[in-house]
């Protein structure tokens, strides 16, 4: 057996807490901002930790306002507000469940009450759950992990269009799992493929008021969500099967996002990007 990328760890509950994880994941940028997203505001769900919180970081560096959603993870998002309010940026945290219209609609007021308008959002949380038998796959499971994953891009989108513009940006986070399966979640799977034909039929719904629509589907992570889902064995094996032969940072990812937000990317909707480790696999 080879060595393991990162020491055994296990995380019993989910959303997983980053300041546990060992190593700390990677987050902050890797190079100076540009003002790519002067005056914009951001709105970011899953933004306490992984690569909400990467994404959250790197925004703020290019002059973004940001909002970040979270469940429950009080200590990662005040050290998410904490590493976006260095970047000279402001931000807020709002808690509470996408999975719940009503609690979208609000997270979307308090952005637009506290800075006065949205520009980007980013639909970022999930939860994932492994299974050994399919059988065994409650209908629970399915519909919380579909109200989380699918539902909340929903109602999240929903809400933000009130307030989005011409030149507004909304991008979403799928997964490789979306194209190459992952037979012990299998719902999980199908939400990111969900996400995929949301993404484009969003773009295309939207082309016409100037919003542009894309996604990001990373592959393996180093994020809370990994130790929060599998076992300590497997965590420390986590990105083994990437052609890189490692786990990617939150940092090697959130770049995507700031390119999509961004007007670099005017002549881009209803695309996915793939920060995999060098899987190929269908756009």
């Amino acid at each position: 057996m080879r060595d393991n990328l990162q020491p055994p760890q296990h995380q019993t509950r989910q959303p997983g807490r980053e300041y546990r994880m060992d190593p700390p994941p990677d987050y902050m940028p890797r190079f100076s901002g540009s003002g790519r997203l002067d005056s914009k505001v951001a709105l970011i769900t899953g933004g306490d930790s992984g690569i909400g919180r990467a994404v959250a970081v790197a925004m703020a560096r290019e002059g973004a306002a940001i909002a970040i959603v979270y469940l429950e993870e009080e200590s990662d998002a005040e050290e998410t507000l904490r590493a976006v309010e260095q970047e000279g940026c402001d931000a807020i945290k709002i808690a509470g469940d996408i999975g719940d219209e009503g609690f979208c609609r609000a997270a979307v007021k308090a952005t637009v009450d506290e800075f006065g308008r949205l520009d980007i959002l980013v639909n970022n949380a999930a939860e994932q759950h492994e299974v050994e038998d399919f059988c065994e796959l409650s209908a629970a499971q399915i519909e919380r992990t579909f109200k989380t994953n699918v539902f909340g891009y929903f109602y999240m989108t929903k809400a933000a269009l009130d307030h989005l513009g011409a030149g507004a940006a909304i991008v979403n986070t799928t997964s490789i799992t979306a194209y190459q399966g992952y037979p012990k979640m299998v719902d999980y799977s199908a939400t990111r493929g969900a996400i995929v034909a949301f993404t484009r039929s969003m773009a295309g719904a939207l082309v016409d008021k100037g919003i542009r629509v894309n996604a990001v589907a990373p592959g393996p992570i180093w994020t809370p969500l990994i130790p929060a889902s599998f076992d300590a064995e497997k965590v420390a094996q986590h990105g083994a099967s990437a052609p890189m032969g490692r786990p990617g940072q939150p940092n090697e990812v959130a770049p995507c996002y700031v390119f999509l937000a961004s007007e670099e990317a005017s002549y881009m909707t209803g695309q996915v990007l793939h920060p995999n480790g060098g899987n190929i696999v269908g756009s």
